[in-house]
């Protein structure tokens, strides 16, 4: 069995996804990770919960389509937030030209449903490890 990469260890991290088991195998995943997790059943409630964290989130993993407040919505208010801030999609859309949609739009990645709780983690560090401030930061796996 692989193990998973203890990368984020002291790192708060938010989920937002209205489908209960995604959020659920997402935080358990970061959890093992090492991460702080925040969750939320919507943007609006994401928002939130990013305003009331005291301690500066490092990224944001969110599904696209949910009531309320969607992931397009939420990427939006909080690019206007903190610009630098990774936001990455989870979503069920994996047809083609979404991921580029999003990539377009400001996800800083794209993990798609159902989540695979083994490689969940790896795909976050790879996306993660793209951008220059948080390579270093990674823990290597």
């Amino acid at each position: 069995m692989m193990q998973i990469p203890r990368a984020f260890v002291g790192w708060e991290v938010l989920v937002a996804d209205d489908e209960r088991d995604s959020l659920e195998v997402a935080s358990r995943m970061l959890k093992i990770a090492g991460a702080r997790v925040s969750t939320a059943l919507n943007g609006k409630d994401a928002i939130a919960a990013f305003k009331a964290n005291p301690d500066p989130v490092k990224f944001v993993i969110t599904d696209l389509s949910m009531p309320d407040m969607d992931g397009w919505e939420l990427l939006y208010l909080l690019q206007q937030e903190r610009p630098k801030l990774p936001v990455i999609a989870l979503t069920a859309h994996a047809m083609a030209g979404d991921r580029e949609r999003g990539l377009t739009a400001g996800f800083h990645g794209y993990v798609t449903k159902p989540i695979d709780p083994m490689r969940f983690v790896q795909q976050l560090v790879s996306m993660l490890s793209q951008i220059p401030e948080y390579a270093p930061l990674l823990k290597a796996p």
